[in-house]
């Protein structure tokens, strides 16, 4: 291979990597925000409060702030449901201009607004890294036109993603486009990796080649649609906690479990599914796979991922739902799905790949 495209096929393998670390950051900070209730730390978009740095102090706000920006959020949504209406979503359109939670304006909370600030930052942040990405995917249009493909797909989605985020404030956390926002960002994690691994096939040499039976990659692509299922399962348990906390004033968090409900049952029945289907693969994997083989590693850490998010969510349902252990189930979650996905895809059919690559 050319040395410089072998230099160009490693910078942008770095910076693929980190920008896939960075997005599972992002997602750790969107569960922090999650869980302390800082959603609404900045009632605005993509200002705070109307500036780029935000105020420490009530006093630094007028004193009908919440009208001001309940105003600003509503002529949003109008503008939102006239768009969803065009579309043909009337019904969705009716609900978000009839939903009487999205007129509900918080009273200024410095630290929620500090930990929402934040969350934003990184999102630019991580905007920048994609635009890095784009950028250095450009030079490799000639050696495999997947890989810029990829990554432009990963910058519309990012840019989608923030325009969704800001709608998520617009409409008051509504639930539904919470869940929506989530799923962008498993998406766009996904599109990177796939990048990556484009990457991953001009750079090793130590590739499986197929020689793996297709049933592995089958369960697997099972594991990963069924993990896809647990987690909007598990946003739908997060919804009802959070009606529940809401109730309660924030207290009597080890009776939150209990009053979930049938969600909270089948969430955790699903598990079980999840591990059994997970299981499986993991046998197939030991008898097939070579040892030490990039199969057998990222299956390996798969593993891991998987017991550490199972142990997560026991700790949350045996220990009142502690708000540390939030962030980190939704993170090893989204991990699962990353792994899975990877493996996958170098699973699949490589050998016309590494062809391509060996004529290159």
């Amino acid at each position: 291979m050319n040395p410089s495209i072998n230099t160009q096929l490693n910078s942008y393998r770095r910076i693929s990597w980190i920008t896939v670390i960075a997005v599972y950051f992002l997602i750790l900070v969107g569960g922090i925000v999650r869980s302390t209730g800082s959603g609404m730390g900045c009632p605005d978009w993509p200002m705070c409060f109307g500036s780029v740095v935000p105020p420490t102090s009530i006093n630094q706000l007028p004193d009908n702030y919440q009208e001001i920006y309940l105003e600003k959020r509503l002529a949003k949504n109008e503008r939102f449901v006239a768009t969803l209406e065009k579309l043909g979503f009337s019904k969705t359109a009716n609900q978000i201009a009839n939903d009487k939670s999205i007129l509900v304006e918080e009273e200024f909370n410095a630290t929620k607004t500090w930990i929402e600030y934040i969350n934003r930052l990184v999102g630019v942040v991580i905007g920048f890294l994609i635009i890095l990405t784009c950028w250095r995917s450009f030079s490799l249009w000639k050696v495999d036109k997947k890989i810029p493909l990829a990554s432009l797909i990963a910058l519309v989605l990012v840019l989608f993603t923030g325009w969704i985020g800001s709608i998520v404030v617009s409409t008051n956390l509504l639930a539904w486009m919470i869940t929506f926002h989530m799923l962008l960002a498993i998406a766009l994690v996904l599109v990177l990796l796939y990048g990556h691994f484009l990457v991953d096939l001009r750079v090793e040499n130590t590739f499986n080649s197929n020689q793996t039976p297709r049933k592995i990659q089958l369960i697997l692509v099972l594991g990963l649609v069924l993990m896809l299922i647990q987690v909007v399962l598990g946003t739908q348990v997060r919804e009802e906690i959070d009606r529940i906390s809401f109730a309660l004033g924030d207290l009597l968090r080890e009776e939150w479990v209990e009053r979930v409900g049938l969600n909270f049952i089948i969430h955790r029945s699903f598990s079980l599914l999840i591990l059994g289907v997970h299981l499986l693969y993991f046998f197939w994997v030991i008898k097939f796979s070579t040892r030490g083989s990039q199969i057998s590693k990222a299956s390996f850490l798969l593993a891991i991922v998987l017991l550490l998010e199972i142990s997560t969510g026991i700790g949350m349902a045996y220990f009142g739902i502690p708000a540390y252990l939030q962030p980190i189930h939704l993170v090893l979650g989204c991990l699962l799905l990353g792994i899975q996905f990877y493996l996958i895809v170098r699973l699949g059919p490589i050998r016309k790949l590494k062809v391509n690559h060996i004529r290159s």
